[in-house]
């Protein structure tokens, strides 16, 4: 038996608030918590219709409290609420239409893992406003960004092409744990949130 996965749902709305609970509810790999009982290792499931000033907060109440595992299940994304679901740490992201009991278990799970998963097209839309705001700004950095590692590279590229943990280490012959290491290790260096965050990242500095 593995450890316990503690789930909690913050919504904007009551209705929706107990649809997602109760999807979540079907499985047996996961346990529904209440907002006193969450711990870091928690996911919290945000099913919102957008992303606004109260949920951004109520997000970052919960990241003070060591909260690190953001889902995002909502109708749609505008440009803006991409940029807010970035900065609060979303490690996936589904429209709710799609958020099937089967779908929201395994986004958890992954979740856990501390993998990603976020829609292709959400990524192409994540590295034009980065790319747009490198072209329309200028970048006062504290300190020089120190680069990465070829393996380091070759990781975040096939993150950015949305590849999973394991098939990463299939298509790069190594371990499953190596990759964990590698983007634990870009993560911790650069004080980044999560692989999108660190591909985001990379990407606005012209490594990869």
């Amino acid at each position: 038996m593995g450890e316990e996965i503690t789930v909690w749902t913050e919504a904007d709305d009551q209705v929706i608030s107990f649809g997602v609970m109760a999807q979540l509810g079907q499985s047996t790999e996961l346990t529904l918590v209440s907002r006193d009982a969450i711990t870091p290792d928690t996911v919290v499931v945000l099913a919102v219709d957008e992303i606004n000033d109260q949920i951004v907060h109520r997000a970052r109440e919960l990241g003070h409290g060591g909260c690190s595992r953001f889902i995002l299940v909502t109708g749609a994304l505008d440009d803006e609420q991409l940029r807010a679901a970035v900065e609060i740490g979303i490690c996936a992201v589904i429209e709710r239409r799609h958020a099937t009991p089967r779908r929201l278990e395994q986004l958890v799970i992954k979740a856990t893992r501390g993998e990603s998963e976020l829609p292709t097209t959400v990524l192409a839309r994540l590295f034009r406003q980065v790319s747009e705001h490198e072209h329309n700004s200028v970048s006062h950095r504290a300190l020089p960004f120190a680069g990465l590692t070829t393996r380091e590279t070759q990781v975040l590229r096939l993150v950015a092409d949305g590849l999973d943990t394991d098939e990463i280490a299939a298509r790069l012959a190594y371990s499953s744990r190596t990759v964990k290491n590698v983007l634990h290790a870009v993560t911790t260096r650069f004080c980044l949130r999560n692989r999108s965050h660190a591909v985001a990242y990379a990407m606005r500095e012209g490594l990869i």
